[in-house]
């Protein structure tokens, strides 16, 4: 079993019929829902319903550094901790480099595209998002269950080993060089509105990154909240980039998470990887000498 992208909810359940969901059989399910508005009420919905054996992924807790630690890897609102952290996380959560773990949400892949993205940033590959997310998983009759089931970390496990160098990360000074310079096209996932700075909600300052391009991150997803095919989404992000190189991308948006659908689906459409600005536009505008676009 290995799969890097997506998983269709027929393969995911083919898997856990043949494999089981303990860490022995190499397969773990994580519910990564959220709510940017009511934290709390991600986790009420995990434990109201969600895939038999899956585990509550928390954005702030375990996907986001919110301590005083000198080594974080982003600013804004949900910093990203340190690769060699988040490492040891995943190895205490008893993931090894076998281990195929699978992320949804309910959420229109809002969420769990940050646990995908962290995962590979760490050089773990067999990390896949299941397409259709929770609400497809329940249509097609798959098993669910409720209540406050989790995985608890055990840091005495063998921690897991990182993989690979830190490629994938625009600190915010390659992003204001790229805006001055357009060495890379800059992509903003968030709405339109709050792109063009008609209204904002969770950051300071309304506006984008002078020079950015808007795709939201809800483009990406079919009217059945499945992904569009690959040649669709290729389709749609050649027309957005024009002849801007697509090997240099940055992705962002509010603050890191919902950019990363965008990521996905231009590695679904056959791309060359991309850079994520984990600190987005709640990095961006938490500082006054940057310029700020509107309209």
């Amino acid at each position: 079993m290995n799969y890097a992208t997506l998983i269709s909810v027929a393969a995911l359940a083919d898997s856990i019929k043949a494999n089981g969901l303990s860490e022995s059989k190499n397969l773990q399910i994580w519910d990564c829902s959220g709510d940017l508005m009511n934290p709390p009420a991600a986790r009420a919905a995990f434990e109201a319903q969600h895939i038999a054996g899956a585990a509550f992924i928390d954005l702030d807790v375990d996907l986001s550094d919110k301590t005083d630690a000198r080594d974080k890897m982003s600013g804004g609102r949900h910093p990203l901790p340190s690769r060699e952290k988040f490492a040891a996380w995943v190895g205490a959560m008893g993931v090894t480099p076998e281990t195929q773990v699978i992320v949804y949400d309910r959420n229109g892949c809002n969420y769990c595209g940050r646990a995908w993205w962290m995962l590979q940033w760490i050089g773990h590959k067999r990390v896949a998002v299941l397409d259709g997310g929770l609400q497809a998983w329940v249509a097609a009759g798959g098993k669910v269950e409720a209540g406050a089931t989790t995985l608890t970390p055990d840091f005495l496990k063998q921690k897991y080993p990182l993989a690979g160098v830190n490629t994938a990360l625009a600190a915010i000074d390659l992003v204001a060089n790229a805006s001055r310079t357009s060495s890379h096209a800059i992509i903003d996932a968030r709405a339109p509105a709050r792109f063009r700075g008609e209204m904002e909600p969770l950051d300071p300052i309304a506006g984008h990154i002078p020079g950015a391009l808007n795709r939201p991150f809800t483009m990406n997803l079919d009217a059945q909240g499945f992904f569009k095919s690959p040649a669709e989404l290729k389709s749609e992000f050649d027309a957005l980039l024009g002849n801007r190189d697509p090997s240099k991308v940055i992705h962002h948006c509010g603050s890191g998470v919902s950019a990363v659908p965008n990521v996905l689906a231009m590695a679904i459409a056959g791309y060359p990887p991309n850079l994520l600005f984990a600190g987005s536009w709640s990095e961006w505008s938490m500082h006054s000498e940057l310029p700020v676009a509107i309209g």
